[in-house]
């Protein structure tokens, strides 16, 4: 059922209900969340097997508390490096989730297994207040990966997530999610700053806040990262991921007009229905085709992106056509994404 947010029993639902062990679906600035108290592993082992999700793909634990000495922090990080500690003074609350090492005993499942925690303080605001009423409870932090199935497009809206799981999953309904991409990723348990998945963050941003270098996971170990441990794996990195049911393509502008071109009216006469997600205007006469602008701007193209994609597969479409993004710094997460769709 969805829980509309402005209930005033809306939030004691919700954490009572990830109290007792059960799933519930909650929004974050990102995208909404599958939660579940990350110190259960019964309760985590739910996740999984409503996702579809093999179990050693390790979730992000969401805390309450942005201090780097906070309660949750602490109970689920064995240590948290200075560089670590200024980047949740910088971005916490908020889309930066922070791969630590993990306190042995605590969140295994959640960790999939790993010797390192992925951790984010969330800044939705009731988001907030589900971990603060959460916590109240007993819950030191709640497993939350992307309330959709394992490998499809993450949800931006209460809708989305109910059409995933149905009608008995709890969801805490706080509209559509202002970022609308996942959170940039860092490993920080190797010594240095390491960026596993990019997201609305950008590199210089977070090199100018940790005070150092940012390393490409492709990097080899060098002097300025000591430990030379292998990379974690972590939530939402696998070279196919967020994908619609249409197959997804990346072309230029040009490239997308004359495959129009040469298709023409052969097209109204096809099964096939292609969609066009382009900042430039291309032109068709067939009804076939289905188009959708896309923003100028990266951070509204983010916003709006998992919901386009959804919204062409609720249309029919069989071929989805994406405008290649821009080259610049601040579209790596929006064209992070839509490689790794166009790549299932």
């Amino acid at each position: 059922m969805i829980l509309p947010a402005d209930a005033t029993d809306s939030i004691d639902i919700a954490a009572r209900a990830l109290a007792a062990g059960e799933l519930v679906g909650f929004p974050t600035e990102t995208v909404y969340g599958l939660g579940a108290d990350a110190g259960v592993d019964t309760a985590v082992a739910k996740i999984f097997a409503a996702k579809g999700r093999p179990r050693e793909h390790p979730l992000i634990v969401h805390v309450a508390d942005p201090d780097p000495n906070g309660a949750g922090v602490a109970h689920f990080a064995a240590s948290v490096p200075d560089f670590a500690r200024r980047l949740m003074r910088a971005f916490w609350p908020g889309p930066l989730t922070l791969i630590l090492p993990r306190r042995p005993g605590v969140g295994a499942a959640a960790a999939g297994g790993q010797d390192s925690i992925g951790l984010r303080c969330p800044s939705h605001p009731l988001a907030l207040a589900l971990l603060r009423a959460a916590s109240a409870l007993g819950v030191h932090g709640v497993a939350g990966p992307s309330a959709n199935r394992f490998g499809r497009v993450s949800p931006t809206t209460a809708a989305h997530v109910q059409h995933e799981f149905g009608d008995a999953l709890v969801i805490l309904d706080g509209g559509a999610c202002p970022v609308g991409i996942e959170s940039t990723i860092v490993d920080c348990s190797r010594g240095a700053p390491v960026l596993l998945r990019p997201g609305m963050l950008t590199s210089n941003q977070i090199e100018a806040a940790c005070g150092c270098k940012l390393f490409a996971k492709e990097e080899l170990p060098g002097a300025d990262l000591t430990l030379g441990a292998p990379a974690p794996r972590a939530s939402g990195t696998l070279v196919a991921h967020y994908a619609p049911n249409a197959k997804v393509r990346l072309m230029d502008a040009g490239a997308i007009q004359t495959a129009l071109d040469l298709l023409g009216a052969e097209l109204d006469g096809s099964s096939a229905r292609i969609a066009i997600y382009s900042r430039a205007i291309v032109r068709s006469r067939s009804k076939r085709v289905l188009r959708r602008r896309m923003p100028d701007d990266a951070g509204a193209t983010a916003h709006q992106l998992f919901a386009v994609l959804r919204e062409f597969d609720e249309e029919g479409a069989t071929l989805i056509w994406v405008e290649t993004p821009p080259a610049a710094l601040e579209w790596d997460g929006v064209r992070d994404r839509l490689q790794r769709a166009s790549a299932a």
